[in-house]
């Protein structure tokens, strides 16, 4: 049986990583892009209405792939009866489960703060005490922005394999739009980048009760 999932993103380019990733999967998608946030104490607002709305389009889930509108909702009764879920949920379970030093890397500052706020919380509810350094890749997430995807992926993998030759610590990175220059160094080098879309895809399957297509 075919299901729905409704997707809220913060940038268009999020689109492509979710259908391709489900691409052998009987699903649909609606995919809803809100604004760019910056002041995060002022937008709540402009979020909630996205959110009804998808929870209104008859679909199974609701699927949040911006880790600052994630911060943001934290708490917050939606008052929907569609299940949600949000990006960063499986991926603070894996990062829960590494007792080695680690490194999370961001292009965009402004998710930081609320994406690890919500790590700390996650793995103190847990029992789960981390070594964690946090890297913020600067001058890249105008990129994303402007449309400059080539450039943007070219300046992540040059950050990460620079950090990568130098340090030896678990890397990750906490945003989807870094998955593609992750996936690129791993064709490269013997190594593993971890991502926040491979676990959040196993949690849609399960969740949603995707069925696989069979060819």
């Amino acid at each position: 049986m075919r299901k729905r999932i409704g997707c809220l993103h913060a940038h268009h380019s999020n689109c492509a990583y979710i259908e391709q990733a489900l691409a052998n999967y009987y699903v649909e998608f609606t995919h809803v892009v809100g604004p760019v946030l910056g002041n995060q104490g002022t937008s709540l607002e402009q979020i909630r209405p996205h959110v009804k709305f998808l929870a209104e389009s008859k679909v199974d889930a609701i699927l949040i792939t911006c880790t600052n509108y994630i911060a943001l909702l934290q708490g917050e009764e939606l008052q929907v009866e569609v299940p949600i879920i949000k990006l960063d949920e499986p991926y603070f379970e894996q990062i829960c489960r590494i007792e080695r030093p680690q490194i999370i890397t961001f292009t965009n500052p402004e998710t930081v703060q609320g994406t690890m706020n919500r790590l700390y919380a996650y793995a103190e509810e847990q029992g789960t005490k981390m070594d964690v350094d946090v890297r913020v890749i600067d001058g890249t997430f105008e990129l994303i922005m402007q449309g400059r995807k080539v450039e943007y992926d070219d300046a992540i993998e040059k950050a990460l394999m620079e950090v990568i030759m130098k340090e030896h610590a678990v890397l990750s990175v906490a945003q989807l739009s870094m998955v593609d220059a992750t996936k690129r160094i791993e064709e490269r080098i013997a190594t593993v980048v971890l991502n926040p879309l491979e676990p959040l895809i196993d949690m849609i399957i399960e969740r949603v009760g995707l069925e696989k297509i069979v060819r």
